[in-house]
């Protein structure tokens, strides 16, 4: 790591974080799209895909205009992130419940990205670097429209699963006062 000895070092550090995150993601989303038994969720994944390359463009496109190789630094934060994504794809059970544990996931994954990149764009905004600020906001802007679209899914997902709940406990409720009836029925005769 660089010595940090002005807001220009910090923010090329940022963006050098930032490209690690983001390459580490390219590897991880095609594996999350894979494990989502959700259409929604698995097309979700898949378009972010495609973004996140973009977001790799585009910090390379930064690390250009600051006169910096991108490369060289190991987001240790994303790799944790990536790793509880990683438990989630390996955990059995209900279907629903299991992309929800996803989506979880992903959110954590957001709501880092969105800090990284509000803090990058804010030292490139007080820099005065205008083309950096462009780019850092439009990827923030991406990001931030992920993490809402992952909500809104999330709150239909629950929804479906908390009616499929309280279908089962009906059943089971209708399914224990069965053989009670059952034995009244033979005991009365």
């Amino acid at each position: 790591m660089a010595k940090l000895t002005s807001l220009e070092v910090l923010l090329k550090e940022e963006i050098k974080d930032l490209f690690s995150a983001e390459n580490q993601l390219v590897k991880a989303l095609p594996k999350m799209a894979k494990a989502a038994a959700n259409e929604d969720l698995k097309e979700g994944f898949t378009s972010h895909l495609e973004e996140t390359k973009g977001h790799v463009t585009r910090l390379e496109k930064v690390a250009e205009l600051l006169e910096i190789s991108p490369k060289g630094k190991v987001c240790k934060a994303m790799q944790g992130l990536v790793e509880e994504g990683a438990e989630a794809i390996e955990e059995d059970g209900d279907p629903t419940i299991k992309d929800l544990a996803l989506i979880a996931a992903a959110q954590r994954v957001e709501h880092y990205e969105i800090s990284g990149y509000g803090s990058a764009r804010a030292l490139a905004e007080t820099l005065g670097l205008d083309e950096v600020v462009e780019l850092l906001q439009e990827t923030l802007d991406e990001e931030s429209e992920c993490d809402s679209t992952l909500t809104d899914l999330a709150e239909t997902l629950m929804a479906e699963a908390n009616e499929g709940g309280e279908e089962e406990e009906e059943a089971d409720e209708a399914e224990s006062k069965a053989p009670k009836a059952s034995k009244k029925a033979k005991t009365s005769k």
